[in-house]
């Protein structure tokens, strides 16, 4: 019994000598009207000075500008707290005419955000949400419905996205820090992309509720520009535009956190998560020099998104050992300026429209070594697997899928068409298309094996084929179930066009159409 006491009570002392600094005692007031940046500072200033500790946050309403954090301090929201960025954007740091968001810190380690308070941006005062943005890159005389593209035929601004305002740029920012975590906060309202992780090596998300106004355009939830050893665990993510991004940045972007450097992000974790996307519930690539390598997506559900998982090259870098399994998705189209067009899964390479001099001289990078498996899949378009010419996709596989490819009311205005915007060439940002189940083209070593596919009510003329594959090296289709669009008599299970290696290991009754295909 005396050991037990004497156990309890150097627990009881090591609990009571961990620092704690509640702003409250720095001068912040919680009352939804004071801004506290100052005192908010003074107080994370104050823990890093003595050493670190943990920067307390008790319950109300805390009014403030942009703050930075610093090594070894943990700021912690009690339930009920609430840190709420000022409407007025001239209470944020300013850098070259550039405001930051709530939260920027460089050059730090072991920080920690943490608790079950509210990290609120107060976005609604930063837009228009009277007024939709109108469609401008790439333009819409591509499409099928030309002028009429993804309009709204019932009134009112359908699915935004609404237009913003002078703003605030990214609420969170971490740029070149080592042991971060963010843990269990509620974090609302963003006016831009929410947490901008940059150059960062050890990151973990876990248990966070990132909801973002889904009409809201660059209201991304997580954005790994680069870094390494991250796991974003346990997330409820809903977000206007990206809900995760993963990608790779170069020089010329003059984005708070960017350096002057060309950077990669490898050892990336997304687990047990659901997601929630007016674009793409997760998007790995698009920037260039956008190398990422070793990505892992596993127990994740993906629901009312424009796009479920997209894959993107459009310059040097390259995309390699992606990795996705056990993930229901499910898409549909939008009305509005948002990126994606209901497919679920998306995976190009095509030559991009964001460049520095001389890249169109320079070779394209590649996707490679990508393996979906166990995927539920419910869209209102197909996949796509759309390599080029010059960057051809490699080691693409598809494992135990089922697709359930469904009627959509927007059909006739947003269907039919294939979406790459962040091309160089106009005419493929957005243009008309025949869409098979799978679509693929410039393929060098593609594996279909266990793919179920169903149409479901599909009304329009342009849903053709199961599986559509062209310009191809070493295909291997097996244990395919399914069949060409009901709807299109002249659509066929398979249709294999210009290429080599075809293996098939199919039922009889699947009727495979060859054109110039040779083993």
């Amino acid at each position: 019994m005396k050991k037990i006491i004497i156990l309890l009570f150097i627990s009881f002392a090591f609990s009571t000598n961990a620092q704690t600094f509640d702003i409250t005692k720095y001068g912040a007031i919680g009352d939804a009207k004071t801004i506290n940046t100052k005192a908010i500072q003074n107080t994370i200033d104050t823990c890093f000075k003595n050493g670190g500790g943990t920067v307390y946050v008790p319950t109300g309403i805390f009014m403030m500008g942009t703050i930075n954090l610093k090594s070894n301090v943990n700021l912690y929201l009690e339930s009920g707290a609430i840190l709420r960025g000022s409407a007025d954007i001239n209470d944020y740091l300013s850098v070259n005419g550039v405001h930051y968001g709530m939260f920027f810190t460089e050059n730090s380690e072991n920080i920690t955000i943490s608790g079950s308070g509210n990290i609120d941006a107060n976005g609604g005062v930063f837009f228009d949400a009277t007024r939709t943005k109108k469609i401008e890159w790439g333009g819409v005389t591509g499409t099928r419905q030309k002028e009429n593209f993804r309009k709204v035929v019932d009134g009112g601004i359908g699915d935004g996205p609404i237009v913003p305002k002078e703003r605030p740029y990214q609420t969170i920012i971490f740029s070149n820090c080592k042991r971060v975590s963010i843990k269990d906060v509620f974090i609302t309202q963003s006016t831009f992309w929410t947490i901008l992780i940059a150059d960062c090596d050890s990151v973990l998300i876990d248990g966070i509720r990132l909801w973002t106004n889904m009409l809201a355009p660059n209201a991304d939830g997580i954005d790994i520009t680069s870094g390494k050893n991250i796991t974003i665990s346990n997330c409820d993510v809903r977000t206007g535009d990206d809900a995760i991004i993963v990608v790779g940045y170069a020089s010329h972007f003059e984005v708070p956190g960017f350096k002057d450097l060309r950077h990669s992000s490898e050892n990336i974790n997304i687990i047990n998560c659901n997601l929630q996307s007016a674009s793409s519930a997760i998007r790995i690539g698009y920037f260039d020099h956008n190398s990422v390598r070793n990505i892992n997506i596993s127990n994740c559900n993906i629901t009312n998104s424009t796009r479920g998982i997209g894959i993107f090259l459009r310059d040097q870098g390259s995309l390699e050992n992606i990795n996705v399994s056990n993930v229901n998705i499910e898409t549909k189209l939008r009305t509005g300026d948002w990126w994606g067009n209901g497919e679920p899964i998306h995976i190009s390479a095509v030559r991009g429209k964001v460049k520095v001099a001389g890249t169109e001289t320079e070779k394209l990078g590649v996707i490679k070594n990508v393996t979906f498996s166990n995927v539920n899949c419910k869209a209102e378009n197909g996949i796509l697997v759309y390599g080029s010419e010059e960057s051809r996709l490699q080691n693409i596989n598809f494992k135990n899928v089922t697709f359930d490819f469904v009627d959509s009311k927007l059909n006739d205005v947003a269907g039919g068409n294939i979406d790459l915007r962040g091309c160089l060439d106009e005419k493929q940002q957005l243009f008309q298309h025949d869409i098979p189940g799978i679509y693929g083209q410039y393929v060098d070593g593609l594996i279909i094996e266990d793919f179920k596919l169903t149409w479901t009510g599909t009304r329009m003329p342009y849903f053709t084929n199961g599986i559509e594959i062209n310009n191809f090296n070493d295909v291997r289709i097996t244990n395919f179930k399914g069949s060409g669009a009901p709807i299109n008599k002249m659509a066929v299970p398979v249709l294999l066009e210009n290429g080599t290696n075809a293996d098939l290991v199919l039922d009889k009754k699947i009727i495979v159409k060859k054109i110039n295909v040779k083993n």
